[in-house]
């Protein structure tokens, strides 16, 4: 049974079916940051509801907001907010703007080998590792050991977040090795023992986190629920879906709704992203 709806789906996908299409099917796609927390979402929500299937993908943000564009998918996952440009292509392409909404809030976090000596880098020391700049670890009180920078493709909303929050939007370091997602990235890190890497908060096994200080003078800070919905973590962020408002009615509303709730935002905490405060949740 499972085969054939994966069949199905991938037929849709080659004769460029719009995913509305499939009767009792809402299709997610997008964000890598997002799509573990977006499966497990589906699983629990399939659980409670047999009638509806969801089926999800990533891929990165980008591609899941230019299939959002294409009406080739429901629900578009982001770990960053749409680009303007992006906006104007869905007003071109249904007439309107998407719908926007908050689903979660992450810390991103910097990850190092489990046995790296370095505990904490300051934001200026961030860009500077991955800019290039700086290029061995004893320049930050590290070994001497020359460091090895993996990064996202610019697919990624999380490369965007990082490159803009973090680069001040100077260019990744030219020797920095793109990875296809962020579990990859994680399992770089994890094998390489001088190895530095970013991703969600939630894909953090196998490798170390360090904590991030906003300035020299500041306290060196690590990403919790606490330190991210107060902001004092220095790289926080909301974690978005965005939607056609003509398709936002019917299960696929109710499945947006259930998200916000508090069955859907304890699945937030048990994957290892962090709940939206009350007051943030849409109604």
């Amino acid at each position: 049974m499972k085969r054939t709806m994966n069949k199905l789906v991938l037929m849709g996908a080659i004769m460029g079916v719009s995913a509305s299409a499939w009767a009792g099917n809402i299709t997610v796609k997008g964000s890598d940051t997002l799509v573990i927390l977006a499966q497990k979402w589906a699983e629990v929500y399939m659980a409670k509801n047999p009638g509806t299937k969801i089926q999800v993908t990533g891929g990165g943000s980008g591609v899941g907001l230019a299939a959002l564009q294409n009406k080739t998918t429901d629900l578009a996952n982001s770990s960053r907010k749409i680009r303007p440009k992006e906006i104007e292509a869905c007003i071109r392409a249904f007439g309107k703007r998407p719908t926007e909404y908050k689903v979660a809030m992450d810390g991103l976090s910097v990850y190092v080998n489990a046995d790296n000596p370095v505990k904490e880098l300051t934001l200026e020391q961030l860009e500077q590792i991955f800019t290039g700049k700086v290029k061995n670890w004893k320049q930050v009180g590290g070994n001497d050991a020359p460091i090895t920078v993996y990064s996202r493709e610019n697919s990624s909303g999380t490369y965007e977040f990082f490159k803009e929050h973090v680069l001040k939007g100077r260019d990744f370091a030219s020797s920095a090795q793109t990875m296809p997602g962020t579990a990859a990235v994680l399992q770089a890190v994890a094998k390489d023992k001088n190895g530095i890497g970013y991703g969600g908060a939630a894909y953090g096994q196998g490798a170390k986190h360090l904590a991030v200080k906003k300035d020299a003078n500041s306290p060196a800070v690590e990403p919790s629920e606490k330190t991210v919905v107060d902001g004092t973590y220095p790289i926080w962020r909301y974690l978005f879906v965005y939607i056609n408002p003509a398709l936002d009615k019917g299960e696929v509303a109710a499945y947006l709704k259930w998200i916000r709730s508090d069955d859907g935002q304890s699945v937030v905490k048990d994957i290892g992203y962090f709940p939206l405060p009350e007051r943030q949740r849409e109604n």
